[in-house]
């Protein structure tokens, strides 16, 4: 028998033998008694409250218990130990909402809590007003996929270096993590460019549309680092002069195939892809990646895109061949026969996703 059952004749019976309908009767009577004056208890006298409530409410009945850790759970000088009881119950009906928002909950009990029980007592941490990163490490940790999405998203949730990094590892699995990581005031430029380095092109469109303007120019420059950090080594070509001359052709109206064949032939390849850049609208930098690459299939969608003739497709592969080697018969062959067959429709929607690069 505590020293607090012992005020009361009776009470110690109830707690012990008593039907769990009693015993919620004579918790809910306590806890009226602290709620009508409880911002001027004095602290001996919570202390008091506390020791009669911890003896009483876990034989309560599973909806007075709930209902007694939602009114707790509002209250910055609740009884210490009973809420410490109620987060660490099973039924997440009655941990939930003292996890979810009782200040007296200090970090000690939250990372003991968090290493111990399941996702459900996770998640309701997660809506927390203020996580510090001894808490995030271990929501990061051991939660799953809704755990972490949601502490990513709580913008009073701090994170460490290692929780960062964790946080975009998983985001290049899991796109919506990586909008609600993406939208964080607290993303460092280095962790943004890391961040998009992983994802997906229509996640990035999806998030430069939901960012602030702010946000939205930081995102295109990290993608311009990223563009550049993927080219090949060597030195950069220069396209200002090819630049120069194509807005000359198009300001006469002599831009057309008819240029960019002549281009072609003569192993411009600069003015070639500044050709290419200004009549099918796809940027210059990312063309000029694609055509660089290790296979030319982005000079056939091209070329479909912009109704092109055999004979300036035929050039544009040699000149993606270069000077110092000759394809053989079987390979110009074999990629007349693919040019002929790609459906116009198709190289569309490839040409259209190229273009909406630009905007990210």
């Amino acid at each position: 028998m505590t020293v607090a059952t012992s005020l009361i004749p009776g009470l110690d019976d109830i707690v012990k033998r008593g039907d769990p309908r009693r015993r919620g009767d004579i918790a809910r009577a306590i806890s009226e008694l602290f709620f009508q004056d409880a911002a001027n208890l004095r602290p001996e006298l919570i202390d008091l409250f506390d020791n009669l409530l911890i003896d009483l409410v876990p034989h309560a009945e599973l909806a007075s218990r709930a209902d007694l850790a939602e009114r707790f759970s509002h209250l910055n000088n609740a009884p210490p130990h009973l809420v410490n009881q109620l987060a660490r119950e099973n039924e997440i009906a009655v941990a939930g909402p003292v996890l979810r928002r009782s200040p007296v909950l200090d970090d000690a009990a939250l990372v003991e809590i968090a290493r111990l029980k399941g996702q459900g007592h996770l998640l309701a941490m997660t809506e927390r007003p203020a996580l510090s990163p001894v808490i995030t490490d271990v929501l990061v940790e051991r939660g799953d996929r809704n755990v972490v999405r949601r502490a990513a998203g709580n913008a009073g949730a701090a994170f460490s270096p290692g929780s960062y990094s964790e946080l975009i590892k998983r985001a290049a699995h899991d796109g919506v993590l990586t909008l609600k990581v993406g939208q964080r005031n607290d993303l460092s430029g280095e962790n943004l460019k890391q961040l998009l380095d992983g994802t997906l092109d229509v996640i990035r469109r999806r998030l430069s549309s939901v960012v602030n303007p702010a946000r939205q120019v930081e995102i295109k420059r990290a993608m311009v680092a990223i563009e550049e950090a993927a080219r090949p080594p060597g030195p950069r070509r220069d396209f200002s002069a090819a630049q120069r001359t194509v807005l000359a052709l198009h300001r006469d109206g002599h831009l057309g195939e008819s240029a960019l064949l002549g281009f072609a032939k003569a192993n411009k390849y600069e003015e070639s892809i500044a050709s290419l850049s200004a009549m099918a609208g796809v940027r210059l930098s990312v063309l000029d990646r694609l055509i660089s690459g290790d296979r030319y299939d982005p000079i056939l969608i091209l070329g479909r895109v912009l109704n092109l003739g055999w004979p300036t497709v035929r050039a544009l592969i040699l000149l993606w061949y270069g000077p110092h080697r000759t394809p053989a018969d079987a390979d110009i062959e074999a990629a007349r026969v693919n040019f002929t067959r790609l459906m116009p429709a198709t190289a569309e929607r490839v040409v259209t996703f190229w273009r909406n690069r630009q905007t990210i």
